[in-house]
């Protein structure tokens, strides 16, 4: 990531905030962590090299640019709410992504659909998309020093009306979208080979029946024998990996989903592929967490999509709540840092865009700072020596750890806004840009 530079709202950061009691505060934290055995310091060198996968599509509601009229259209799957200042354009799109991405410290990168590409105001239909459609995007994310991610778009479109894509029995639409997806892994390809960074390629399909089916075994047969057709290309994974994504139901698919999690593990454990673990996607009582230890006893790699769902899949905005914390922590303590790959999936059109990014990514990076300063080797003698209730004792405690005083100075340290600071740039933002789109 290029150097973010001094906020442009804060044209002189040290006035406004007092870095010395940043410090001094920091320092005070910082000897309560070693007390504990946590090298604060080296935590927030593993914080600042941890990527998350930015979302495009909370710019603009999931409604994409497949044609000129995209825009006008309302969002895209299940988005609620008609906040001003939405992406009309790719121009745009960029612009607030930027924005986003000067408010937040580490390191990020982007991930698009298949409908963002640049297609000059004609339309080009899915089986036909190519890498020179998504140039103008390789070329921005080159110049903003991030890798991107991609996946294919397998909704919204007339060959999804029937709820059945890879599934479908209709070999026509089956082939459509097999042809969509081997397409979107060329184009994945060619973003990692030309930026230098691998690309991870996620398939998401809307797959599934309102009402009990009765011949599921077919529909996963189908299922399976497009992903073998769809992974037929070979790609270095140097420049491209993929991940399956699953769900446990979805509006309009609530008996069964084709592309379960039992589905889709199968596949990725006997293929070699990354399992999506999607923490809106199971059932509300299940924690994703505890599926990452499980899923990395079987395979190389993970991909996260961190969302806060509201009783079912709804994509709220991220929040540092429990079921974030124990994701991070099970990455750490699992010393899996290097094998879990986290992106976001929300989509809030209730409120500012921009400030919802903030809010979200935040949050998911303060979750990893905060498993980052557990004191582990502590925690596991104590488990390995059955002292369950001295365990605990240390857990409760670090709950009141001056972890806040970290992350402030982490933000300091990377020259983006402390604190509450960021809520006047993002108004800022909106009365200077946001509100000026129609």
């Amino acid at each position: 990531m290029m150097d973010k530079g001094t906020p442009k709202f804060i044209s002189n950061f040290s006035s406004m905030t007092n870095t010395e009691t940043i410090r001094q505060v920091y320092e005070l934290a910082r000897k309560q962590y070693a007390a504990l055995g946590v090298d604060s310091v080296a935590a927030l060198a593993k914080l600042k090299e941890f990527e998350i996968s930015l979302h495009c599509w909370q710019t603009d509601d999931v409604g994409g640019f497949e044609t000129p009229d995209a825009a006008l259209r309302g969002g895209g799957i299940e988005v609620t709410g008609n906040y001003p200042g939405k992406a009309r354009n790719i121009a745009e799109m960029r612009g607030d992504l930027e924005k986003v991405m000067a408010l937040l410290p580490g390191k990020q990168r982007l991930n698009l659909h298949a409908i963002y590409g640049e297609f000059g105001n004609r339309f080009v239909d899915r089986d036909q998309i190519e890498p020179a459609h998504f140039q103008g995007w390789i070329d921005w994310a080159a110049e903003q020093d991030i890798a991107l991610d991609f996946n294919c778009t397998c909704f919204s479109h007339p060959r999804a009306d029937s709820g059945f894509t890879l599934s479908s029995k209709d070999e026509k639409i089956r082939s459509f979208w097999v042809e969509h997806t081997r397409r979107c892994r060329t184009i994945g390809a060619e973003m990692g080979k030309q930026l230098g960074k691998t690309c991870i390629h996620n398939i998401w399909i809307p797959d599934g029946s309102k009402d009990v089916p009765v011949d599921r075994f077919t529909r996963r047969a189908l299922l399976k024998q497009s992903l073998d057709e769809i992974f037929l290309d070979e790609y270095s994974k140097d420049f491209l990996k993929d991940s399956i994504e699953s769900k446990l139901f979805g509006i309009g698919a609530e008996s069964m989903t084709v592309g379960s999690h039992d589905f889709y593990l199968g596949y990725a454990v006997k293929n070699n592929k990354l399992i999506c673990l999607d923490n809106g996607h199971f059932h509300p009582t299940e924690q994703v967490g505890d599926k990452i230890s499980a899923c990395l006893q079987f395979m190389d790699e993970l991909m996260l999509h961190v969302t806060r769902p509201v009783r079912w899949d709804s994509d709220h905005v991220v929040t540092l709540n429990d079921d974030v914390v124990l994701i991070a922590q099970e990455i750490i303590r699992s010393n899996a840092y290097d094998r879990v790959h986290m992106g976001l999936d929300f989509f809030d059109a209730s409120i500012n865009r921009i400030g919802a990014y903030v809010i979200g990514t935040r949050a998911a990076q303060q979750a990893m700072l905060y498993a980052l300063l557990e004191p582990l080797d502590r925690l596991k003698a104590y488990e390995d020596e059955g002292k369950n209730f001295e365990r605990l004792a240390l857990l409760e405690l670090m709950k009141s750890k001056p972890f806040g005083a970290v992350w402030d100075y982490f933000c300091m340290q990377e020259g983006v806004p402390v604190g509450e600071e960021y809520i006047a740039e993002v108004q800022a933002y909106e009365k200077e840009v946001l509100n000026r789109r129609k």
